[in-house]
């Protein structure tokens, strides 16, 4: 089913007894493609004629009931063995979001994913890292192990000096109280770069 058709049915539960294929076709050519259309701000998506606060958030609707999903293949189970799906979830949570966010996935003895909490949040380019927190999150959590994870919004994950020399510091941090750092992934809307397998980690 073409992007256009499946975003063509979101709209119709909100704007019934019209014909919003042309709507669709105009919100696929605007934002690219049906995932970049849900993940769009809401802002935006009113820039555009034909859309109402109905329609609005069907769409994120849809767009949440897709985290949801993806979450649920993830949490409560191993995380180094589930990699596809970890990082699917990160990439539907965070690639498509404006501001940088920095999430850690905080996982127990047997790496299993226990807890997934944002961090912070931070403007375009930019957003605060606090080892010292992430590490005393991990402890009141009881987790052994994290996987960091943030966003380039401007859509390239390459790694930028300041995260290498933020992930040292956390790498650091950590091994002073016995908690393992698997992985730094940077996502954004090109794909993702995980630290371990660029070897910097």
């Amino acid at each position: 089913m073409p992007d256009y058709e499946l975003l063509e049915l979101a709209l119709f539960a909100a704007i019934p007894r019209r014909d919003v294929k042309p709507l669709a076709k105009t919100l696929i050519a605007r934002f690219g493609s049906f995932a970049e259309v849900i993940a769009a701000p809401r802002e935006r998506l009113l820039e555009t004629d034909g859309i109402s606060d109905n329609a609005v958030t069907q769409l994120k609707i849809v767009a949440a009931a897709a985290l949801r999903l993806s979450k649920t293949r993830v949490l409560g189970r191993p995380a180094l063995s589930s990699w596809t799906a970890l990082i699917d979830y990160c990439a539907a949570a965070m690639a498509r979001s404006m501001t940088e966010e920095f999430r850690v996935l905080f996982l127990d003895r047997k790496n299993v994913l226990i807890a997934d909490e944002v961090q912070s949040t931070g403007t375009i380019d930019h957003t605060p890292v606090y080892p010292r927190e992430i590490v005393k999150r991990a402890l009141e959590l009881g987790a052994s192990a994290v996987i960091m994870v943030h966003n380039h919004p401007s859509g390239d994950p390459t790694p930028s000096r300041a995260d290498i020399e933020m992930t040292r510091d956390m790498v650091a941090a950590a091994k002073a109280l016995r908690i393992a750092v698997h992985d730094h992934v940077i996502v954004g809307r090109s794909g993702h770069a995980s630290f371990k397998a660029l070897g910097l980690l």
